[in-house]
């Protein structure tokens, strides 16, 4: 499989001279199966470029799957300015979070009202199929995909994409269940996982070739955001050492931290990761970056 970052900024784009390196627009992240499935999962700003590389490549008609994670704005903010969108002949699943009142379908006409965009939903021309899913594991085309809930402040999915003998995991806008993932005993050694619900994730998460994980947050800068659905450094490095993952990409970064400052994050998160004896390869996600796994 293949994976290029389209956006990893978290909550608003960020553009500017200080966030240039990692990046400024929003969540967005292509997935491809050496067959040529093609994913998109979350549709932040970060999708209109895609979409433009999609219309330079020269392949026709252009047919994907769209994984949103959830409705929220930074994820599907850019939707509207996805131009294989509106073109006939392509052809896109979306995915998203069954939700409580309306189904995705009505999110995305909402948010492409004349009140709020200047065309609506009927401009767009490609073939649009809606899906709202639960928990559960189903097949697209040479892919598995697992999806888990989040704990974020709406009802949001992650997805665990298994391909080509590799697993990608994207855990995007998640919060600890506990103040840590787990204690030291008296002996010095990490005791078991204090909360029921982070189990689950690193279960979850378990062996992926690809962790890409939520750490808007710093410890520091934590308390002051708690229950506002987003992680911090140490518990994405908890996260990926109890669940033995290859690699971790530091993702959906705070729009208020600077190059500088998301470096400095990656920094602590390499020192806490090596202190627990682990091996992890550890990276902050930037727009443009490809992965061959």
């Amino acid at each position: 499989m293949k994976v290029k970052f389209w956006g990893t900024r978290g909550s608003i784009p960020a553009p500017g001279p200080s966030t240039v390196r990692y990046g400024g627009n929003t969540p967005c992240v292509e997935v491809r199966t050496d067959s040529g499935t093609l994913f998109i999962i979350d549709a932040g700003t970060g999708i209109r470029p895609l979409g433009q590389a999609l219309l330079t490549s020269g392949a026709k008609p252009i047919r994907g799957h769209i994984l949103l994670t959830h409705t929220h704005r930074d994820h599907m903010q850019g939707l509207p300015f996805f131009v294989p969108a509106f073109i006939p002949g392509n052809e896109f699943d979306l995915y998203a979070p069954l939700d409580v009142g309306k189904t995705l379908e009505e999110v995305l006409e909402g948010q492409m009202e004349y009140t709020y965009f200047p065309v609506n939903m009927r401009t767009l021309q490609a073939k649009m199929r809606f899906h709202n899913l639960v928990e559960g594991r189903f097949r697209i085309g040479d892919a598995t995909i697992d999806v888990q809930y989040l704990n974020h402040t709406c009802i949001c999915h992650g997805y665990r994409i298994e391909a080509d003998g590799k697993v990608i995991v994207y855990a995007s806008d998640t919060e600890p269940h506990a103040p840590t993932l787990r204690r030291l005993s008296a002996n010095g050694k990490l005791g078991p996982i204090l909360h029921a619900e982070d189990r689950r994730l690193v279960e979850w998460a378990e062996g992926a070739d690809l962790l890409i994980q939520d750490t808007q947050y710093t410890p520091e800068e934590y308390p002051a955001k708690k229950g506002w659905g987003h992680g911090t450094t140490d518990y994405a490095v908890d996260v990926a050492v109890a669940s033995g993952v290859k690699q971790l990409a530091v993702f959906h970064h705070d729009p208020v931290h600077d190059d500088a400052m998301v470096d400095r994050m990656i920094e602590s998160m390499q020192k806490r990761a090596v202190h627990q004896g682990s091996n992890v390869v550890l990276f902050g996600a930037y727009e443009g970056q490809e992965i061959e796994l």
